[in-house]
C-alpha cells in the first residue's frame, strides 16, 4: 500500500490553511508531480488520464449547450437548431459535445481493454476496477439520455425503444417505465426528466472518478509486468516522465478529435436525428449510438424464451431474456476478478490467454458491427454466435484457464526487466 506525506507550503497563509484541512497534501499523495510511479507504463497507460481530459471537455461544453436548450418537445429541436446557427460559435459547441461523447466512449473502451490485457482488475484492485465500471455505467446512462435531447427522430423512437425494455421485467416493469416517462408515452415530461438527469449525472461521474483515482492511489499503480513493486528503484516521479508521455498522447488524441469536430462532425451521428421527432412516423431501423451497438446486438440475439417445449409454459419471456443478457454483458465484468483463476496478471506471461483476449476483442468488433444491422437473414445467427463466445469467454475460458494455462516465467522486478530489455 502507497505511503501517504504531509506536505507544508512556503506560503503562511496555505500553510495556516493546510493545517486544518489538508487538500493540498491529499492531491499531491494522489497526482502531484512527484508522485512515485513504475518507470515501465507505456502509451497504453495514457487513456486513463485521456478519459478524465474528455469528462472535463464534455462538463464545460454541456454547461454552455445547458443555457442555451430549452427541454421542451415544441421547441427542443428548434433550440439545437438555433444553438448551431444563431449562437456565437454554437456549432463548434456542439460538435465537441457531441463528438466529446464517442471520444470518451473511445478513451473508456480502450482503458477497460487495457485492463484486461494486463491483469488490472486482479488483487489488490479489485475495489478501483469496480469504480470504473461503476464509471462506465452512468457513462452509458448519461449518454443515452442527451442522445434523447436534440428530439430527432432517433432521440424520439430511440428512447421508446430502450425505456420499453423495462417493461419486460414482472410485477414492476410497467410501473418504472411509466416512472421514466412521466406519463403513458414518451412526451414532454419524458424529455425534462431526461434533461435534468442528463445535467447532473456528469457531475456524480466526477465524484466516482474522484474516488477511482482514490483507489488507484491506495492499491497503487499496476504496470505492464503485472508485478509489484520492490524497491524505489522500480519507480520514477510521475514529473517530468510521464507529464510530458501525457501531453505527447494527448495531443495526437486531440488532433483526431479536431479532424471529426471541424471535418466530420457527423460521422459518428444518424442522419434521422436531423429530422424531428414524429411519433407517427417509424424510421426503417432504430439503432442507438455505436457505442451502444455491442449491447444492443446482444439484446437482439435473445429472440427465443425459457419454457417447456411443446406446451403454452412460458418461464422466461424473450423480451426478458434479451435484457438480463444485454445488461448480465456488464455486471458479468464486476466479477472478473474472481473469474479469472490465473495468479499471473500481465497478459505478457500469459501466452494461450493472449489469444483468447484478441478473439475477444474481434467478438466485440462484429458484435458492434451486428448492432447497426438489419435483423434478417444470418444476421440474428451471427448475433448468436457472438453473444455465446462473449459470455463463454468469462464465464467458461478465463476460469479454466487460469488453472491449466502454462505460464512464462515472471522477472524479479521492474528494474530488472528495464534494464535487461534496454541492454538488448
Amino acid at each position: 500500500m502507497a505511503e501517504w506525506e504531509a506536505i507544508t507550503p512556503k506560503n503562511k497563509a496555505l500553510a495556516w490553511f493546510e493545517e486544518r484541512l489538508p487538500v493540498l497534501s491529499v492531491v499531491n499523495n494522489v497526482v502531484g508531480p512527484g508522485t512515485p510511479t513504475p518507470r515501465n507504463l507505456n502509451y497504453w497507460w495514457n487513456f486513463g488520464s485521456l478519459a478524465g481530459l474528455m469528462l472535463v471537455v464534455q462538463l464545460i461544453s454541456g454547461i454552455v449547450l445547458a443555457m442555451h436548450y430549452t427541454p421542451d418537445t415544441a421547441v427542443a429541436f428548434d433550440s439545437v437548431e438555433r444553438i448551431m446557427r444563431d449562437v456565437n460559435y454554437g456549432w463548434l459547441i456542439r460538435y465537441i459535445h457531441a463528438n466529446g461523447a464517442s471520444f470518451f466512449f473511445i478513451a473508456v473502451y480502450i482503458h477497460i481493454l487495457r485492463g484486461l490485457y494486463y491483469g488490472s482488475y486482479k488483487a489488490p484492485r479489485e475495489v478501483l476496477w469496480m469504480l470504473g465500471l461503476v464509471i462506465f455505467l452512468l457513462m452509458m446512462a448519461t449518454a443515452f439520455m442527451g442522445y434523447v435531447l436534440p428530439w430527432g427522430q432517433m432521440s424520439f423512437w430511440g428512447a421508446t425503444v430502450i425505456t420499453n425494455l423495462f417493461s419486460a421485467i414482472p410485477g414492476v416493469g410497467e410501473s418504472i417505465v411509466t416512472l421514466l416517462w412521466g406519463g403513458f408515452s414518451v412526451d414532454n415530461p419524458t424529455l425534462k426528466r431526461f434533461f435534468s438527469l442528463h445535467y447532473l449525472l456528469p457531475f456524480v461521474i466526477t465524484g466516482v472518478v474522484i474516488l477511482h483515482i482514490w483507489a488507484k492511489k491506495v492499491s497503487d499503480s499496476g504496470n505492464p509486468l503485472g508485478i509489484d513493486v520492490k524497491s524505489n528503484a522500480d519507480q520514477i516521479p510521475f514529473h517530468p516522465y510521464y507529464t510530458i508521455k501525457d501531453a505527447f498522447g494527448a495531443g495526437v488524441f486531440f488532433l483526431i478529435f479536431a479532424y471529426f469536430v471541424f471535418y466530420a462532425p457527423n460521422a459518428m451521428g444518424h442522419p434521422d436525428n436531423y429530422i424531428p421527432a414524429n411519433p407517427l412516423v417509424t424510421p426503417d431501423s432504430i439503432v442507438p449510438e455505436w457505442y451502444f451497438l455491442p449491447f444492443y446486438a446482444i439484446l437482439r440475439s435473445i429472440d427465443f424464451a425459457i419454457g417447456i417445449p411443446g406446451t403454452d409454459i412460458t418461464f422466461i419471456t424473450g423480451k426478458l431474456l434479451g435484457v438480463i443478457a444485454m445488461f448480465s454483458a456488464i455486471i458479468v465484468l464486476f466479477f472478473l476478478p474472481w473469474l479469472d483463476t490465473s495468479k499471473v496478471r500481465s497478459a505478457r506471461f500469459r501466452p494461450t490467454y493472449r489469444y483468447f483476449f484478441w478473439f475477444l476483442v474481434i467478438d466485440m468488433v462484429i458484435l458492434t458491427w451486428l448492432g447497426g444491422q438489419h435483423p434478417e437473414g444470418n444476421i440474428p445467427l451471427y448475433g448468436k454466435i457472438a453473444t455465446a463466445y462473449y459470455f463463454i469467454h468469462f464465464l467458461i475460458v478465463l476460469p479454466v484457464l487460469g488453472k491449466k494455462e502454462k505460464t512464462l516465467p515472471l522477472p524479479e522486478s521492474i528494474i530488472q526487466s528495464v534494464t535487461e530489455k534496454a541492454a538488448k
